[in-house]
């Protein structure tokens, strides 16, 4: 019999990563909530529940982590940046929008920006979603809801 080589194993290197950046948001929690009052569960501070969903993240990130260790580590998949792009970009078109271009224009251009962060998009399907969200949005928010949110610029 011939003895085959050990193989070299690795951590999954996206479980690895996802737990490391849980426990540094965890942490980043933990540092802001610091002088906060957390009290207890009959009578809670300011800081209690930030702090206990960071103890969450805690436990999540040592469970990924110690996932990571497990089984053997197979290759990280390169980030979509079309994705990573395009949905803050809508989102801060949004933003920048909304007041000066009302609420119609700055969802529709929102959705036509967002809609393109897949490699799928038509673009009649994009204007066509993106017009009937844009509807839906000027219907829920300002009609139904009563918000003093402007529809069009004019």
């Amino acid at each position: 019999m011939t003895e085959q080589p050990a193989m070299k194993s690795r951590p999954a290197m996206e479980d690895l990563l996802f737990g490391l950046f849980l426990a540094g948001m965890a942490a980043l929690v933990f540092v802001s909530t610091a002088k906060l009052a957390t009290g207890t569960a009959a009578d809670m501070g300011a800081g209690y529940f930030p702090k206990a969903i960071a103890w969450g993240m805690v436990a999540f990130a040592t469970f990924f982590i110690i996932k990571s260790f497990v089984g053997p580590g197979e290759k990280i998949i390169p980030p979509f940046w079309r994705g990573l792009i395009l949905i803050p970009a809508a989102v801060g078109i949004f933003a920048l929008l909304l007041n000066t271009a009302g609420l119609a224009l700055a969802s529709f251009l929102c959705m036509v920006v967002v809609s393109f962060a897949s490699t799928e998009t038509r673009l009649i399907e994009a204007l066509l979603f993106s017009a009937s969200v844009s509807a839906a949005s000027v219907l829920l928010f300002v009609k139904a809801l009563a918000l003093p949110v402007p529809i069009l610029p004019w």
